[in-house]
């Protein structure tokens, strides 16, 4: 039977088990936190991204998760530059156009700071004179980058970015480096 694995990915790791981008010094990979055979990935999560990353070595579920045409949704924390009005929230919400077309809308809203939020490293940039805030996005569908780019279009570049949850499943209790099978 196959494995499924739920782990909270830290800043800087890639979403993958080997490194084939780079000469001389590797960036730190899954097979710093993961030895477990035969599960990979259910879709990205990019490097200066943090939070829940499906793995498992279902084919089936990885494509459901991982393939736009099933929806799933994904809901992402996003620290944003300046505190977005209720204009750019329901631009969010319409759909933003991004150089490949219009995204799918999302759902958005204001959120406090997240409750148990651990610190980043490095940790995010501040700026005196910028405020900033966060939001909840859930998207249903995963082009590159996306909640970057729909977040930068509406004027509220990101300062930091956490996935939340993958469908029904949550980061809850899991720290930055942990797993659990699932």
């Amino acid at each position: 039977m196959a494995r499924t694995l739920l782990f909270n990915k830290p800043y800087g790791v890639l979403s993958q088990f080997t490194d084939k981008g780079t000469e001389g010094s590797p960036r730190p990979t899954l097979s710093a936190y993961i030895d477990v055979p035969g599960v990979y990935a259910a879709g990205r999560l990019d490097r200066d991204s943090e939070g829940l990353l499906v793995l498992t070595g279902d084919g089936r579920l990885q494509s459901r998760l991982a393939e736009p045409r099933h929806k799933t949704p994904k809901t992402y924390w996003a620290q944003v530059e300046r505190i977005p009005d209720e204009a750019a929230l329901e631009a969010l919400r319409a759909g933003v156009e991004l150089k490949e077309g219009l995204t799918a809308p999302a759902m958005a809203r204001l959120i406090d700071e997240p409750a148990g939020l651990w610190e980043r490293d490095p940790p995010v940039r501040y700026r005196k004179s910028v405020p900033d805030c966060w939001l909840a996005l859930t998207i249903t569908e995963g082009r590159n980058r996306q909640v970057r780019r729909m977040t930068a279009a509406v004027g509220h570049p990101t300062l930091r970015l956490i996935r939340y949850s993958v469908g029904d499943w949550t980061l809850d209790g899991l720290a930055p480096g942990a797993w659990r099978e699932i």
